[in-house]
């Protein structure tokens, strides 16, 4: 009975708390002189998401378009005020220009209550980040890409023979399942070092580890919006990102390989070599300039990434934690980009056609054996990538957290200066960005052709942002590009993507999810189509 009564009290004071923080907060940009989306109560503007009514992309976009002409609109993420950045100049400003004043992201949860989490690239803050970047920066450069070229091909002929070899006609697929599969092989070999055969072992541990840490959706959605709105009750009830059991797997994982690889002097192309290498202040950071580059939606990284730094603090467990997150990114962000991918050219058989047609050119050219800068050289593939990665875009939104005050000031008639105050959080809206016809005209139609070299010179700079913008951009686009470029051609070469009955056209997105994701999966079909 005692316990019972500590609970309710303990429930009855996190409302309290919460409602208390919620009032406080409801009139904030109004007295500030900046247009709002009216918020309610505690929930502030985030009850579409709540109720299901909109997804998290689709709420994106509606405070985007609340209102078209001004350069920044207020919005409340429950009882938090988020700064929403319409303007792509003022982006740049943020994301860039004077990003010393924004150089972190929020901070959900500290290495303290979630090592695993709080250590990692994306969720590290201020000088222990910029130590991190310029540690992880050389392990990503093209270079490093080039080496790690051959265990993603690996992957990709296995997956491809596992279908030819079902001798079908037309094979039923489910692309979320089958990209997902290729991604947690991808990254079990380029990042663990481990050898995977998702689709042969449809139940291994290390897929279904994958699985438990990156689902956000059902009720999961509500405990990943309360890391980042309610610090306080995270830390008191102790609330992890990352579940015990997928932790304790991981580190297992990764201490059992560095002793290994340490006692048996073993080297292999992979993150953990590089990672290895960093903590012995042996990594170098290399970068062909006479390499290919990933694709236009690749980002560059900057000097801060640039400055190569070899810390003697990378633990084992910090490296779990880079591991870690590039587990996620790659097996969900990449899953999910493919899967849309597959969708388009099944909807859009013209479109697959011709991607067919150049791939075909280059097997003709160069064989079996494509290398890295083959593979780069097809500009329509890339186009097509750029594309979905434009309308499907799974960096919904960017956001920065002011790390010192910085004054925005009014350059339209109405306008007041704002100032942005340590600890404020700014939004950039990047789904709202990629669909405005203004930049992208008949957005919701899929037109490869707006990535020619003849039109991608015409996109105005941040109105484009698949892997971010600045400094803090995602050190993973090279990795990500040609995890979906390698297995889209290999599939591509024996088979063609083709709809089903079960082929929902449009696409509805799901709503019970954090992420960009199709509302009744990606099933079609794969037909078997070798093109001479």
């Amino acid at each position: 009975m005692f316990v019972l009564h500590f609970l309710v009290t303990l429930l009855v004071l996190a409302v309290v708390y919460i409602v208390h923080r919620s009032s406080q907060i409801l009139d904030y940009w109004k007295k500030r002189g900046v247009k709002y989306v009216k918020p309610l109560p505690i929930v502030g503007n985030m009850l579409p998401t709540i109720t299901g009514s909109k997804s998290i992309a689709e709420l994106i976009r509606y405070f985007y378009n609340a209102f078209p002409s001004e350069r920044y609109v207020g919005i409340f993420q429950f009882s938090r005020p988020i700064l929403l950045i319409r303007d792509p100049e003022l982006i740049k400003i943020v994301t860039i220009k004077n990003f010393e004043n924004f150089v972190d992201h929020l901070g959900f949860i500290s290495a303290e209550s979630d090592p695993l989490w709080g250590k990692n690239l994306f969720a590290s803050q201020g000088e222990r980040w910029r130590d991190l970047r310029q540690t992880l920066s050389p392990a990503f450069t093209s270079s490093k890409m080039r080496t790690m070229f051959s265990l993603m091909q690996e992957c990709a002929k296995q997956l491809v023979t596992y279908f030819k070899d079902q001798n079908n006609s037309i094979v039923k697929v489910d692309l979320k399942d089958i990209f997902s599969r290729y991604a947690t092989d991808v990254i079990a070999t380029t990042a663990f070092g481990i050898k995977c055969d998702s689709l042969k072992f449809k139940n291994n541990e290390f897929l279904l580890a994958g699985k438990e840490f990156s689902d956000f959706s059902g009720i999961k959605r509500f405990k990943f919006l309360i890391y980042g709105n309610y610090p306080k009750l995270t830390k008191f009830f102790k609330l992890k990102i990352v579940p015990d059991r997928v932790g304790n797997f991981f580190r297992g994982i990764i201490d059992e390989t560095i002793r290994l690889r340490e006692e048996k002097n073993i080297i292999r192309p992979d993150l953990i070599h590089l990672l290895m290498l960093s903590r012995k202040g042996k990594l170098k950071y290399e970068d062909y300039m006479n390499l290919p580059k990933e694709g236009f939606a690749a980002v560059e990284e900057s000097e801060i990434g640039r400055v190569v730094h070899n810390p003697n603090y990378l633990s084992n467990e910090d490296i779990t934690a880079q591991a870690l997150v590039f587990f996620l990114g790659g097996y969900d962000t990449i899953s999910s980009t493919t899967s849309f991918v597959g969708y388009e050219l099944a909807i859009n058989p013209q479109i697959q056609q011709k991607l067919r047609q150049e791939i075909s050119k280059t097997h003709k050219t160069y064989g079996d054996n494509i290398t890295y800068e083959q593979l780069l050289d097809i500009k329509y593939l890339d186009m097509v990538v750029a594309e979905t990665l434009r309308k499907w875009p799974q960096a919904i939104w960017l956001d920065r957290k002011c790390t010192k005050a910085f004054e925005i000031t009014p350059e339209r008639s109405g306008e007041s200066p704002i100032k942005i105050n340590e600890g404020d959080i700014c939004w950039i809206p990047v789904y709202g960005l990629h669909m405005d016809p203004n930049y992208f005209p008949n957005p919701d139609v899929f037109d490869p052709e707006r990535f020619s070299d003849e039109n991608a010179k015409n996109i105005k700079a941040a109105t484009f942002l698949p892997f971010g913008s600045g400094p803090r951009n995602c050190i993973g686009s090279r990795f990500a590009l040609l995890e979906a470029k390698i297995i889209l051609y290999n599939l591509l070469l024996e088979f063609e993507f083709v709809p089903t009955e079960e082929t929902q056209n449009p696409i509805k997105i799901k709503r019970d999810s954090v992420l960009l994701l199709a509302e009744k999966g990606f099933p079609v079909g794969f037909k078997r189509s070798v093109i001479s």
